[in-house]
């Protein structure tokens, strides 16, 4: 606390957003609405489909909870964005104001869920890795019962290391201006502003990093590591693309989580750059938790069938037992 002579608490920030583009501002905004509506549109689909299914096999359970929690990851920082691009301008490099408990709260329901999905992608990987290692066991092993206990282990541990870090990112001495160049209280962008002088006030961050990325991580390689040699010894074509077809979304949504959040957060201070840091935030917490559902519904044909059964059911008028 003593990397300053001129170090203080703040009684809150001011978020840039994108104030210094005031041209830009009604296309990014009708940009912003229209991926966040489908956003929203895509996620809420998949929960009520899998609602209307008769039985839900574990790995859609564990969908409709990544579902949920980006639903609630687009709604901590989306909303703010666009209410901040439809205010009035206050003026050039000027920003919305957000008070420095309004801030944390942000910052640390962002961190939660977001280690969250990391633990889920987890559980995920264990799904897929008892399905086809020891399908003769999978019913008895991954029943409801472990599937909510998973899913309660991934969302406490993620609120546990968010409270963690966020004492610690909010307890660093912050000095000078207090405008953060993002459009929501990120890590990357707090740290960026803290007057530190040592790498030491980093070790939350790269605490934070190890459990909620490293540890899934390890465990997800280390499942996909057993799928790959039990479908080595098995010699069979037809296992390894019913293996593709089964695995292939839950692939690309771990690569498209993983490379985003190792790219933005595992990173020295030094390196930071908060224009470029904003710009990738765009794509991360707007375009990714759009691109999910999609690659679900397109690559699971259990969630392509059940949301045709419901837009059926909406659109069309049709019964609920008849598929269109």
């Amino acid at each position: 606390m003593d990397s300053s002579s001129n170090a203080t608490m703040p009684r809150g920030f001011l978020l840039q957003g994108f104030s210094e583009f005031p041209h830009l501002r009604p296309v990014l905004f009708l940009l912003l609405l229209a991926v966040h509506l489908a956003t929203l549109s895509g996620n809420l689909l998949i929960l009520v489909a899998v609602a209307y299914m008769p039985s839900r096999p574990p790995m859609l359970l564990f969908l409709c909870q990544l579902s949920a929690i980006e639903l609630c990851y687009t709604l901590v920082v989306v909303p703010r964005s666009l209410a901040d691009l439809a205010a009035p301008s206050l003026g050039l490099g000027r920003g919305s104001p957000i008070s420095f408990l309004g801030c944390a709260v942000q910052m640390q329901m962002f961190v939660a869920l977001g280690g969250a999905e990391c633990f889920l992608l987890a559980a995920m990987a264990y799904d897929r890795y008892m399905a086809i290692c020891h399908p003769l066991r999978y019913a008895a092993v991954v029943t409801p019962g472990l599937c909510a206990r998973l899913a309660l282990a991934c969302c406490l541990g993620g609120l546990t290391v968010s409270l963690g870090l966020t004492v610690a990112v909010f307890h660093l001495p912050f000095c000078g201006s207090h405008l953060l160049v993002h459009f929501f209280c990120d890590i990357t962008a707090l740290l960026h502003l803290a007057c530190t002088r040592s790498y030491m006030d980093e070790l939350p961050l790269l605490g934070a990093c190890l459990v909620l990325l490293l540890l899934p991580l390890v465990l997800i390689l280390a499942s996909y590591g057993a799928i790959a040699t039990t479908l080595r010894h098995k010699h069979s074509p037809g296992g390894w693309r019913k293996a593709a077809s089964t695995c292939g979304s839950h692939l690309a949504v771990t690569f498209l989580h993983y490379g985003c959040a190792t790219f933005m957060y595992v990173r020295p201070k030094a390196s930071y750059s908060p224009r470029q840091d904003r710009t990738l935030a765009l794509v991360y917490t707007n375009v990714t938790p759009l691109l999910y559902p999609f690659i679900y519904s397109l690559r699971n044909c259990e969630v392509t069938m059940a949301i045709r059964r419901v837009l059926g059911r909406w659109l069309l008028g049709q019964p609920q037992g008849q598929t269109v």
